[in-house]
């Protein structure tokens, strides 16, 4: 049986998340052991809340070294929302520089809107090829944000998603190899979100 971690790390809809997972088919566990993270067939790394808080988090239970290491081997890891935002260079909110993952190249930033946060159900401008997207490539996905990154500079074989807000135009999702990440909620994002985590487990069984 296909295994999957969610990294438990003080942050993230952890559980909704689980029993997305769950859903799929696959076994689900939820740890902060870096031996489980780095040995489990996926890992899902979710997040919530402010940048600084989510790096911090990371940091204490060696997040970072277990993403970098889990890719330079191949291994498939997912990031969902601020775990999303915390795989790119640098986050920057109010007016507080924090470094990233890195694994990503960009800047999370606050999004040129009235509105904030982004909030609600957007269409997404899903990328030539996109696996995760496979089958829901028109459809709707749930988000909660008010940052994002809104530049991406093209790199051979990475997929990258779009979505605007009020004009303002943000990564929506990134297929880099073994590194896959949405800003959306698949997990809160009906039958559009439970298909892309299918497609997503798909890929690592």
């Amino acid at each position: 049986m296909t295994l999957v971690a969610v990294l438990d790390y003080g942050s993230g809809n952890l559980h909704s998340a689980s029993r997305a997972l769950a859903a799929t088919g696959v076994d689900v566990v939820l740890t902060s052991d870096a031996s489980v993270a780095l040995a489990a067939d996926g890992l899902v790394v979710p997040g919530v809340g402010a940048f600084a808080a989510c790096m911090a988090g990371l940091e204490s239970v060696g997040g970072p070294a277990i993403i970098r290491e889990r890719l330079a081997s191949g291994r498939p890891v997912l990031g969902i929302c601020v775990g999303h935002q915390a795989l790119f260079e640098l986050g920057s909110e109010h007016g507080v520089e924090t470094a990233g993952v890195g694994v990503l190249p960009g800047v999370v930033e606050r999004l040129d809107a009235t509105r904030l946060p982004h909030m609600g159900w957007n269409r997404v401008d899903a990328a030539d090829g996109s696996l995760l997207f496979d089958g829901v490539a028109g459809e709707r996905f749930y988000f909660v944000h008010s940052y994002a990154t809104r530049s991406f500079a093209a790199r051979e074989g990475v997929r990258v998603t779009w979505a605007e807000h009020e004009g303002d135009r943000f990564v929506a999702a990134v297929e880099a190899g073994a590194l896959s990440s949405t800003q959306f909620h698949p997990e809160k994002s009906g039958e559009a979100g439970a298909r892309l985590l299918r497609n997503w487990v798909a890929q690592i069984r």
